[in-house]
């Protein structure tokens, strides 16, 4: 599954490779940087992918405003400055480059635990202005010392690694960590509560969702062991500002390397006091600010676009969709005609709530080899949804329009084994099961009524049902005949008839039910 980008905005300066890469493959591209919204949005009329760094905020005025995006792509790894939710209600892919930055903001993070170790900052400082304070910046040893890692993702894991060959011991919380892993890693999987009190030093590698605002505050602070030291490469607002002061001053926490704050370039009294205190290391977001880095995010994001436009062969991987797994899923080749299967039967069930959208729809996966193939729910919700809504949908915001124009949809969590992968829906009374033979997508059954070789599923379909469906045959074969439609094939099991045609018809017959 492809997106058929035509042209690029990139409102942000990124590394030329970026331009240079989509350029070649044919995809033109606009630089225009430090836009107004408004200024943004008359630019957008024009484009129907974005790239983005951090100073463009892409909110939902913008997103209402440019109906033909569709497509943002960030260069680096946060997209708070990216309305996520309209852009999922518009269906707006939201890529990142989750691996782009990651070395460099390891390393800066590695950088600030050792420099305040050693008090580098403040001994550099005090040489320069002519003093010889070695007795006031002796430090302290990481050898033999905890830290804290919370979040164990890309950079979480590599700050870890290389803390270990400093001879600290890691303790790590991330809800998707497996004992399995931190076996395999030598770190210890922990829960917070059990990270602040033996923790010397903690690092945050989350990214800021509700969850995690103020994750370090006054209360977890004083859980901690006295003379602690926190680092903060993430996001500004994981660690509450007014309340590290506080625990600095009153001499619980023993001081903190911070790159990020809760407002850029800061402003607010309290996070200046908290940049000026002489046990603070602070540094103006320089997590992701290597060449390396700067070109790695832009040549990635621009691989990413090309990889979704099928631009070129060589490009293929899209690791970075932030807002639609299924999305995500759909790009891999072996999961396309199960996509498309998932719409067909779900457009065919959405033909059953006749109007009634209080109706619930449940999906069901059979088959182990379909165990991790989740997504395929959301497929079915595209096809039901297509038989009510016209809306922009696509795999990005069907869930979300479903819950607006009321349908209900259950996914059967559970994974029924059978003699060959299916997929199940059902919607009253009714179901359709399916499966994808080869490179054919084909019906199984209707309620009860097998069709033992199956039915290839085509464009243009009528379901019949009646109590006797056989009798039925030659008035539908006449009626058809009569409405000059040409029947491609026509299959009848128990009290449902399936007719396939080469074009769109809609010819009811008496005592027939017609869906």
């Amino acid at each position: 599954m492809s997106i058929n980008i035509q042209s690029v905005l990139i409102s942000d300066p990124v590394d030329e490779s970026c331009g240079q890469l989509l350029s070649s493959h044919g995809i033109p591209v606009k630089l225009r940087y430090k836009l107004t919204k408004d200024e943004l949005i008359e630019e957008l009329q024009k484009h129907d992918a974005l790239i983005v760094r951090s100073e463009t905020k892409v909110t939902a005025d913008v997103i209402a405003a440019v109906p033909n995006l569709r497509v943002i792509g960030r260069a680096g790894t946060g997209v708070d400055n990216i309305d996520l939710k309209a852009a999922t209600r518009s269906g707006i892919l939201v890529l990142n480059t989750p691996g782009g930055n990651s070395i460099s903001a390891c390393e800066l993070t590695c950088a600030l635990i050792s420099s305040l170790a050693r008090n580098v900052a403040q001994a550099v400082q005090s040489l320069k202005e002519g003093r010889w304070d070695r007795k006031l910046y002796s430090g302290s040893e990481l050898y033999g010392k905890t830290l804290g890692v919370l979040g164990f993702g890309r950079i979480g894991r590599e700050v870890a690694t290389r803390m270990q060959s400093y001879g600290m011991k890691i303790v790590a919380f991330d809800p998707l960590l497996t004992e399995e892993v931190a076996l395999e890693l030598d770190v210890e999987k922990r829960e917070l509560h059990e990270i602040w009190p033996v923790a010397d030093y903690i690092t945050v590698h989350t990214p800021l969702i509700p969850q995690t605002k103020n994750l370090i505050n006054a209360e977890t602070l004083a859980q901690c062991k006295r003379g602690v030291k926190i680092v903060n490469v993430a996001r500004g607002g994981i660690v509450d500002e007014a309340a590290l002061l506080n625990s600095i001053n009153i001499g619980h926490c023993g001081g903190a390397g911070l790159d990020v704050f809760v407002e850029e370039p800061p402003k607010n009294p309290v996070t200046i006091e908290l940049i000026k205190h002489p046990k603070v290391v602070a540094t103006p977001h320089l997590g992701a600010s290597t060449d390396e880095a700067q070109t790695r995010v832009a040549a990635e994001i621009a691989q990413q676009f090309l990889a979704l436009s099928a631009k070129s062969s060589e490009y293929t991987q899209v690791n970075g969709i932030v807002n639609a797994p299924a999305m995500a899923a759909a790009m891999s080749p072996e999961n396309s005609l199960w996509i498309e299967l998932s719409k067909k039967l779900g457009q065919l069930a959405g033909r059953f709530l006749k109007g009634h959208k209080s109706v619930t729809v449940h999906s069901r996966i059979i088959g182990g080899s379909l165990a991790n193939k989740k997504f395929l729910h959301t497929a079915v919700l595209v096809g039901v949804l297509s038989t009510q809504t016209n809306n922009g949908l696509n795999l990005i915001n069907a869930s979300t329009l479903a819950t607006e124009i009321g349908i209900n949809f259950a996914e059967d969590p559970h994974v029924d084994t059978g003699k060959e992968d299916a997929i199940l829906i059902q919607v009253g009374q009714r179901q359709l099961k399916g499966t994808v033979r080869g490179d054919r997508l084909v019906l199984l059954s209707i309620d009860n009524s097998v069709y033992d070789d199956g039915v290839v599923l085509g464009d243009y379909i009528s379901l019949y049902h009646a109590a006797k469906i056989q009798e039925q045959l030659p008035k539908v074969a006449g009626t058809y005949s009569a409405n000059g439609s040409n029947i491609i094939s026509l299959h009848a099991s128990g009290n449902w008839l399936v007719v396939q045609t080469d074009q769109k018809v809609n010819v009811q017959i008496d005592a027939v039910e017609h869906y």
